[in-house]
């Protein structure tokens, strides 16, 4: 790897950026992307857009044959990282449920009641507003956000920072009348139709989930269609 390259690449992870390198394995070029803006010595070509967009999808390198060429793919993802914010019960199984899928978790709460050690043991707990939290968090594209309390004060002014950050899944609690009431807030608030259409409420895929540990499932189970499939979750 160049020492341009490196560099660039540390100043992307360093910043929360998505980074691709490709490789020619033969002849030594490379080329570095950012987000999807770079440059080197290789032409990215719409097949090899096509299989780095699997790569950074599954999250793992790739190797692609063109024209005689070896193109290797390195994938150079942020971390992945789930902010909860709410301290509720669908949250204590929906943490190790996380945890276990890759994800770094956060819950925000500033009801101190709710937000205990022994509720929430072992977990990075953050008990400012939600708004000022996430603006600390930054949201990137590899975090999910997902809102549980309920409570418009809490939920509405975390969505509000959600929706203006690259986080790649949103998702709010509550029914279609929730959503409706929603909607006409965060209209107010200067959102609109697109902005909507980016957050999953009801939270979590339907399957009939009870119980906060199967709905913690079916949150997480949404979670990784978004990040895997984007297109059929978009659907």
């Amino acid at each position: 790897m160049q020492l341009t390259t490196l560099k660039a690449l540390n100043e992307a992870r360093k910043n929360g950026k998505s980074a691709l390198l490709f490789s020619d394995l033969d002849s030594g070029a490379e080329t570095l992307t950012i987000e999807g803006e770079g440059s080197g010595d290789i032409e990215v070509t719409q097949e090899i857009n096509e299989a780095a967009e699997r790569a950074q999808n599954e999250d793992r390198g790739r190797m692609l044959e063109l024209g005689g060429r070896r193109i290797f793919i390195q994938v150079f993802n942020p971390p992945r990282r789930l902010i909860i914010v709410g301290a509720v019960h669908i949250s204590q199984p929906l943490v190790p449920i996380a945890r276990l899928a890759g994800y770094a978790v956060t819950v925000i709460d500033p009801r101190g009641a709710w937000a205990t050690p022994e509720r929430f043991p072992d977990v990075d707990i953050d008990s400012r507003w939600p708004d000022e939290a996430l603006e600390n968090l930054k949201p990137d594209s590899r975090t999910a956000v997902v809102t549980l309390t309920h409570d418009p004060k809490l939920d509405d002014p975390a969505l509000d920072v959600a929706l203006r950050s690259n986080a790649f899944y949103i998702g709010a609690l509550g029914g279609r009348k929730t959503a409706g009431k929603r909607r006409e807030r965060l209209t107010e608030a200067g959102f609109g139709p697109d902005d909507f259409a980016r957050i999953r409420g009801p939270v979590g895929l339907d399957i009939g989930a009870v119980s906060p540990a199967e709905i913690a499932v079916s949150i997480v189970g949404q979670i990784t269609e978004t990040l895997h499939r984007p297109e059929r979750s978009a659907a």
